[in-house]
């Protein structure tokens, strides 16, 4: 079946529908990754959003347990091609099966990096998914326009507490659209974790003593998020030490006085060279997000930059002065180096052990 992506801009591309067959209006964007499909797919940082995968083949090794959520996250998914015969011994089904299963309409069939080149120079647009071969563009180019992904930490969080069993350290991690691997990184070094709901009281979190606190990655605007970052704040004047990721990091940024601003096309992918500016280190990292906090306005009193992205110079992490708190834009969970950034977790327990 015929399938059309139509860009607020007026752009259409024409190409061939896969996955379910429905109509979507969704943010626009791109993921550089040349694997790790199934990751992306199950994300939750990618709610409100269709991700357009610039490697023109995906869904050559199928369907694996790589996933980091219960379910797709994202709104519609953009390819170049869709690989019918996938092949790996761990293959456990077919991405479009996937897609079919998950209500995640999508079109393939595309020139992808002609769409990727109007995302760079444009920036992000909104855009909608249809099979509808008679659209008006009158009527749906104002829709697109008027979109917005709203609260969407409010949909990917955890209905209530998730408790892991462990002997070491006591973590609290919250919730605003956790990758699972965050999880794993903790029980694999002992930790006993608890996961709270995004809305959960600073009060109940630090009621429960822990000795560690983890500010989750996760969707959308985290100006929208007015209400946590008043709790995120009363966690910063406490003494409990505190590791925060992507959006977590933006939060904590808000609530301790700085600001954000929203980039022109993101950072989403699995080969983003970041500097450590402590030792001049630089680290490959997977990234995921569309806002970076701005370092113009930060007071050196509560924060210095401590991570930089060598392609345009944004923040990537900050420590905080006078705290044991350090938080980065990028996801150390995850695997693109394989495991360069995965000593972050080992900073976080020595800071639990001081």
């Amino acid at each position: 079946m015929k399938a059309f992506l139509i860009l607020e801009d007026g752009t259409v591309f024409s190409g061939e529908s896969i996955g379910a067959q429905k109509e979507v209006i969704s943010e626009i964007v791109f993921n550089t990754s040349m694997t790790g499909y199934l990751e992306v797919l199950t994300d939750p940082s990618y709610a409100g959003q269709a991700v357009c995968m610039t490697y023109p083949l995906i869904g050559n090794y199928g369907i694996t347990p790589d996933m980091e959520s219960k379910r797709s996250w994202v709104d519609g998914y953009i390819v170049r091609e869709l690989s019918r015969i996938p092949s790996n011994f761990r293959c456990e089904g077919t991405i479009q099966d996937f897609l079919n299963e998950q209500g995640i309409p999508g079109i393939s069939g595309i020139d992808t990096r002609a769409l990727t080149k109007i995302l760079r120079d444009k920036g992000t647009l909104n855009g909608m998914i249809t099979t509808n071969e008679n659209y008006n563009l009158d009527e749906i180019i104002p829709k697109l326009k008027e979109y917005r992904t709203g609260d969407v930490v409010s949909k990917v969080t955890c209905s209530s507490k998730k408790y892991y069993r462990g002997t070491g350290k006591k973590v609290a991690v919250m919730d605003f659209g956790e990758k699972e691997n965050i999880t794993r990184c903790l029980l694999e070094r002992g930790c006993e974790v608890t996961v709270y709901p995004a809305h959960t009281s600073a009060e109940e979190i630090l009621g429960d003593a822990p000795d560690g606190i983890m500010l989750s990655n996760g969707p959308g605007d985290p100006k929208d998020c007015g209400d946590i970052i008043k709790e995120v704040k009363k966690l910063y004047d406490s003494d409990v030490p505190i590791f925060a990721i992507c959006l977590g990091h933006q939060l904590m940024a808000l609530a301790t006085g700085a600001d954000t601003h929203k980039l022109k096309y993101g950072h989403r992918g699995g080969n983003h060279p970041v500097k450590d500016l402590q030792t001049g280190r630089v680290y490959i990292t997977s990234q995921n997000h569309g806002y970076v906090v701005d370092t113009d306005k930060l007071d050196e009193k509560v924060a210095v930059p401590a991570f930089v992205n060598v392609n345009d110079g944004t923040n990537e992490g900050l420590s905080y002065t006078g705290k044991n708190i350090f938080t980065v834009q990028f996801h150390p969970e995850a695997c693109p180096g394989p495991l360069d950034s995965g000593y972050l977790f080992d900073r976080f327990m020595k800071m639990m052990e001081r």
